[in-house]
């Protein structure tokens, strides 16, 4: 066996460790409660936590800088009731010469896709397996203004990782913060290229599940509400049978005051009319700009539960170096809020991350909801 073979598989088995691994930790025990098949308590609403336990989306790396050390990471999420993690990198960074962290701090300065923080992901996967956590690894690379590098850098993850990687993503359509970082919005010619590593994400080698595209894609802003969306709409009518995940809902810190009704029509028609679309209704500009009003809630809260199988959650975490456990609990703690809300439907295929675990067909169940807890 060659010693790249070897590689992927002993990557392999330490990612299947994550969910049958041979230590006994209270997590790991957690954890084989959502195996499907085994003995599940109802979940009582009344007494435990409102909090998701999946964060579909994660960034385990900074856009440049240091990272919150690895090892010291996947110690943030059991505390914060989260077993179920995607590891994504950023694949948009400033360059190692920049000496920029946070592309906030730097007001000025590219910001190019890279590879570079997938390497390190995979990495630290395979030199720090465990047993608690089940882990999704994400590749964030794509430039999908230039295509046409995609598949082959897909094939370098997969011939260093091997079977590693089962998800794509956060890639920008467009991203109008990083506008003054040299990012632009995709060209509508570009997207037509992207075919080739779209089909290899529809039927990945190996007969594993198609990988999910998550998609970062504002709708527009507060001066031209729909300005970006036919971009978005373009993806869909060209790869309706790619499961996507619409990030944020589409909505952006320049898109704080977008009309709910009219943003809930456009996410509904788009919803009816691709079956394979989903939306994570992670970052914290959701609930500070839309979810925190009560009346705003309402209409996002009667949506959710009449779409119940089609929302992931996330933090939408940067892990850059200096933030700490009690950051990424909050982050996971506002996020959740307005899954108090929710009917018990709802909460089961969101919160509890069924929604998560049918997308990646992994052998996973959340429990049902106490029929009592909501008395």
């Amino acid at each position: 066996m060659s010693t790249k073979t070897l590689h992927a598989v002993f990557l392999a088995s330490a990612l299947v460790s994550l969910a049958s691994g041979c230590q006994s930790t209270g997590s790991e025990r957690r954890l084989a409660q959502f195996k499907a098949g085994s003995q599940q308590a109802c979940y009582d609403r009344a007494t435990q936590p409102y909090t998701f336990v999946v964060d579909a989306h994660a960034h385990f790396r900074p856009f440049g800088g240091e990272a919150v050390p690895y090892s010291e990471l996947i110690r943030y999420f059991q505390p914060a009731g989260v077993l179920f993690v995607n590891v994504f990198g950023i694949g948009q960074m400033f360059s190692a010469q920049s000496g920029c962290q946070r592309f906030s701090l730097c007001p000025t300065g590219e910001i190019r896709p890279t590879i570079r923080n997938d390497i390190i992901n995979g990495s630290n996967a395979l030199l720090h397996p465990n047993n608690d956590l089940h882990l999704t690894l994400s590749m964030s690379f794509a430039d999908l203004n230039e295509p046409q590098d995609v598949v082959q850098k897909m094939d370098l993850l997969d011939d260093e990782f091997g079977p590693a990687f089962t998800w794509m993503g956060e890639v920008n359509l467009v991203k109008q913060a990083l506008f003054k970082h040299a990012h632009r919005a995709t060209e509508p010619a570009h997207i037509a290229d992207w075919a080739p590593f779209m089909a290899r994400l529809r039927a990945p080698e190996g007969g594993r599940a198609p990988m999910p595209l998550s998609i970062h894609a504002d709708i527009g802003s507060d001066q031209e509400p729909t300005q970006y969306l036919h971009l978005m709409e373009n993806v869909l009518a060209r790869y309706p049978d790619n499961p996507i995940v619409w990030v944020h809902m589409g909505l952006s810190r320049e898109q704080t005051r977008m009309d709910p009704q009219q943003h809930i029509a456009i996410l509904s028609r788009l919803l009816d009319a691709y079956p394979n679309l989903m939306l994570d209704i992670s970052w914290r500009v959701l609930y500070e700009a839309y979810f925190r009003d009560a009346a705003i809630r309402a209409h996002y809260v009667a949506f959710f539960n009449r779409y119940p199988t089609r929302i992931l959650t996330g933090s939408d975490f940067v892990a850059a170096k200096g933030y700490k456990l009690r950051d990424y609990q909050r982050e996971v703690e506002i996020n959740s809020r307005i899954n108090q809300y929710l009917s018990d439907e709802a909460f089961r295929h969101i919160a509890l991350g069924q929604n998560y675990f049918d997308l990646l067909e992994l052998d996973y169940q959340a429990p049902e909801v106490c029929q009592q807890s909501r008395l």
